[in-house]
């Protein structure tokens, strides 16, 4: 009855992108699992913009009472630093609760760019300054920051278009609406293997077993290696037993056959990290992406 009386009737899974994205996948498959092993039910509600903000922002002023989570992603970190004026603090004003996967991306290119690899890509950008654009599926992203470096690291001046969501991006680059883009491999991997979508390159420092004709970026461009990660956050000042429940379930759920199954499906990784770690981890990542925000000079708008 003690725990009963601290645990929310129903909790809204808020998550900062559009849906059919990886981030969403993975929110509507957790939330299932959650579901049935808290006892208590779990809706995920799709809250996109501003490179997740908005339902961050949404999380951090909520009652701390386990009635309003966040799936996030790695633009709660890189939002420290590309984000000048953010409404709230991505560590002081969340509980992080459970790290939950890695997940690499795809580079992407339209097939009537006419280009079959990284190197012909790079070739044609240098022999053209300008004349190639990038989707952005969300600036701040870090398959936003993935295109900066990108660009750093080959010399080349290609020119970003923002979307508002990885889906209506890797859309636009599929039509041929633009020409390149990046998209996180659980939702631009269906596409791929369509031939909708032509990889050059994937962000993983090695090739993915499912891709293997798909080449490491840092094949061509030594050293370079991108991924996102998820976890879930809840409000800053939640009770320390309620957030190890969640904590422990999602560790259960990750272990499940289906969310294994899933996962491999996606080419998600698993990170597999608990409160203290995983709030240990974001402070990291915070580090991380502001050093590349500041040598790539990107920005939000």
């Amino acid at each position: 009855p003690a725990l009963a009386s601290r645990q929310p009737a129903v909790t809204r899974l808020l998550v900062g992108a559009t849906p059919g994205g990886g981030t969403d996948i993975l929110a509507r498959a957790l939330s299932l699992e959650l579901s049935a092993r808290l006892g208590w039910q779990f809706v995920v509600e799709n809250k996109p913009g501003a490179a997740g903000n908005i339902a961050a922002q949404e999380t951090a002023r909520a009652a701390p009472d386990g009635g309003t989570l966040l799936l996030s992603y790695t633009s709660h970190a890189i939002n420290a630093s590309i984000y000048p004026d953010l409404a709230f603090d991505p560590v002081k004003d969340f509980t992080a609760i459970y790290g939950i996967a890695r997940s690499p991306a795809f580079l992407v290119a339209s097939p009537r760019l006419g280009v079959k690899t990284l190197r012909e890509m790079i070739a044609m950008a240098k022999r053209e300054p300008g004349k190639l654009n990038m989707a952005i599926g969300g600036l701040g992203t870090s398959n936003h920051l993935a295109g900066e470096v990108l660009k750093r690291d080959a010399g080349l001046d290609i020119v970003g278009v923002p979307y508002k969501g990885a889906s209506p991006a890797m859309a636009d680059v599929a039509a041929g609406h633009v020409h390149l883009g990046f998209g996180n491999v659980a939702g631009a991997q269906q596409q791929v293997r369509d031939g909708a979508l032509i990889a050059l390159g994937v962000t993983s420092a090695e090739r993915l077993p499912d891709f293997p004709d798909v080449p490491a970026i840092g094949e061509v461009l030594p050293g370079y290696e991108s991924s996102a990660w998820f976890g879930l956050f809840g409000p800053a000042g939640m009770d320390a037993a309620l957030v190890e429940r969640i904590a422990q379930a999602t560790e259960q759920a990750l272990t499940s056959p289906a969310m294994r199954e899933r996962m491999a499906a996606d080419n998600m990784m698993p990170l597999a990290l608990g409160p203290d770690a995983f709030k240990d981890f974001v402070i990291s990542e915070i580090d991380k992406w502001g050093a590349i925000v500041r040598a790539t000079g990107a920005k939000a708008q």
